[in-house]
């Protein structure tokens, strides 16, 4: 019988930082190691960090975003745009959006997409917070921020005739060829769709 490497401490910390995504079982291993050797500077307060995002994180009413106040800090924020909603997937797509810093609008998270693979229906997406959203006026635009695929073009679809009698503009993020991108490396649907989309220069 093999004796286990560490004790089980360790061997619950391993266990639960390869679950994350991006680590594997030998990721894990390397980074509880880390955590380990630099047990002052980072375990103790990352481990501190945890507790307090656990114990304070809340679901924004509004629009479905977490953070440790509710409102959260986006829909408390009196400069953004009231009138622009960019409607995206996952909290994950929003911060990749406020990274880019290209518009001051505020967000709403659905939660996911529709799906009748994985049986996901309108019920299981947070639709209904944005219809109220809109419904309450002062919304001229909601901009789907959806993925580019078939279930992420589905939900946009769902999304236009839920929205289609409140007179708000309806747009949808550019797809096409990207920026440094060359045209040899890019699939066939990316080209066509970029054709299409052609503007004026």
């Amino acid at each position: 019988m093999t004796t286990p490497p560490a004790g089980p401490e360790i061997e619950r910390l391993i266990h639960l930082l390869a679950r994350l995504p991006g680590l594997g079982p030998r990721s894990a291993r390397r980074a509880a190691l880390h955590l380990i050797r630099k047990r002052e500077e980072l375990l103790g307060p990352l481990s501190d960090a945890m507790r307090q995002a656990h114990d304070r994180l809340v679901v924004c009413h509004v629009c479905g975003n977490m953070d440790t106040r509710d409102p959260c800090a986006i829909c408390a924020d009196p400069t953004r745009d009231q009138g622009l909603i960019v409607v995206v997937e996952t909290i994950a797509d929003l911060w990749a959006l406020e990274r880019a810093a290209a518009l001051p609008a505020r967000y709403h998270v659905l939660g996911g997409t529709l799906s009748a693979l994985e049986g996901t229906g309108p019920k299981d997406l947070n639709l209904d917070a944005l219809v109220d959203r809109v419904a309450q006026g002062g919304v001229r635009e909601v901009v789907l921020a959806v993925n580019a695929t078939v279930d992420g073009q589905t939900t946009a679809h769902y999304i236009t005739d839920l929205l289609n009698s409140y007179g708000v503009k309806i747009t949808r993020l550019a797809h096409g060829v990207p920026i440094g991108g060359e045209l040899d490396y890019l699939d066939e649907g990316t080209l066509a769709t970029a054709l299409r989309s052609r503007t004026d220069f």
